[in-house]
């Protein structure tokens, strides 16, 4: 039929559609399975790697997954409690940076000379006056305190999920009769295990060391919860493009009302800049390169999609469940032209995408 490749992309469309309604009225228990899912993929890659260093070798895989599991429990409810804790500080501290903030506006208004003129009075009523600092506070970070609740169940699932890996393929055999259908799914597996799975060990690493940077220069500047806005930092930095913005405007706005002087947040908004500058103009294109072969456009429409079904976790994992599904996709003849359009590189004939590290 000629209408067939259309009626392909109509009943995708659909399917696309219903999945995504799904996962919007069943977030709060299909959200925990799959961050669970892929910090499974970071744990493996990560556990892999390190069992290739000097000195590890000779320790059982199952033993280093188990380590690099504590580990990664203990970093995650500690980054939650911070994440809790910090939030309700920051509402405390929020009227005296409001004070802060209009001290600074009256004075800028004094050195322009504007302080004796009605029409500042009323403009700075309609505008600096009518902020409330709590609400633009829990607007702008509810959603990573939102993120602390999920954290037991997704620690739980991923305690299980590393603890079947030994007999996955044999139930993937035995659900699937027949050599060549069960070794066609775990051939696809593998397939997202070495896209998706180094990709975001590699990914975590360079947030830990933008993490690490970006707290010590808060730090140095005595910005008020380093530790809290390094955390921040280096979640948003998974989401692409906006995400290392956002990440330095929050610490950077916020010092406006801890130290009434803008002077001073630029010097701030330097530091931090520079910071992701280097980290994501030289240690990441080195480390990375361009694993992940999506559209530019595609990558942004994914942000939309899946942060307005999950909010700030949606974000975050907008770039490896994209991928996740495009790599599916690309399993099926009907449904492989779908992936040529998501794809950033094609080859020559303009068929097939090409995937390069």
């Amino acid at each position: 039929m000629k209408d067939a490749p259309l009626l392909n992309v109509v009943l995708v469309l659909a399917l696309a559609i219903m999945i995504g309604w799904l996962m919007a009225i069943g977030r709060s228990v299909i959200l925990p399975i799959v961050m669970a899912l892929i910090a499974v993929y970071v744990l493996h890659s990560a556990s892999a790697a390190i069992s290739r260093l000097p000195g590890f070798k000779v320790l059982p895989l199952m033993v280093l997954r188990a380590a690099v599991l504590v580990a990664f429990a203990g970093v995650l409810f500690a980054a939650a409690t911070v994440i809790s804790s910090t939030v309700r500080e920051i509402l405390q501290v929020a009227p005296a940076y409001e004070a802060n903030l209009l001290a600074m506006i009256d004075g800028l208004s004094a050195r322009l000379n504007l302080d004796a003129q009605d029409v500042w009075d009323r403009v700075e009523a309609a505008t600096i006056g009518r902020i409330d600092l709590d609400g633009l506070v829990l607007a702008l970070l509810g959603g990573f305190s939102s993120v602390g609740g999920v954290v037991f169940l997704v620690v739980l699932y991923v305690a299980f999920l590393m603890g079947e890996r030994r007999s996955f393929e044999r139930r993937i055999h035995a659900a699937m009769p027949g050599a060549a259908r069960g070794e066609s799914m775990l051939t696809l597996l593998r397939k997202i295990n070495a896209n998706i799975g180094a990709y975001l060990a590699v990914k975590t690493l360079i947030n830990l060391i933008l993490g690490t940077i970006s707290f010590l220069i808060m730090y140095a500047l005595d910005v008020d919860f380093a530790l809290f806005w390094a955390i921040v930092i280096g979640l948003l930095n998974y989401i692409p493009y906006v995400g290392s913005y956002l990440g330095v405007a929050f610490p950077v706005i916020l010092s406006l009302g801890q130290f009434g002087d803008w002077t001073y947040s630029l010097l701030i908004l330097a530091a931090l800049s520079a910071a992701q500058f280097v980290v994501g103009n030289v240690l990441e294109p080195k480390l990375i390169g361009r694993q992940m072969n999506l559209s530019p456009f595609v990558v942004l429409v994914a942000l939309a999609v899946w942060g307005t079904l999950w909010g700030v976790p949606g974000a975050i994992l907008a770039v490896p469940m994209t991928s996740v599904i495009a790599i599916v996709l690309s399993e099926f003849e009907a449904t492989r032209p779908i992936v040529t359009l998501l794809a950033n590189r094609v080859d020559e004939t303009g068929t097939q995408p090409v995937s390069r590290n």
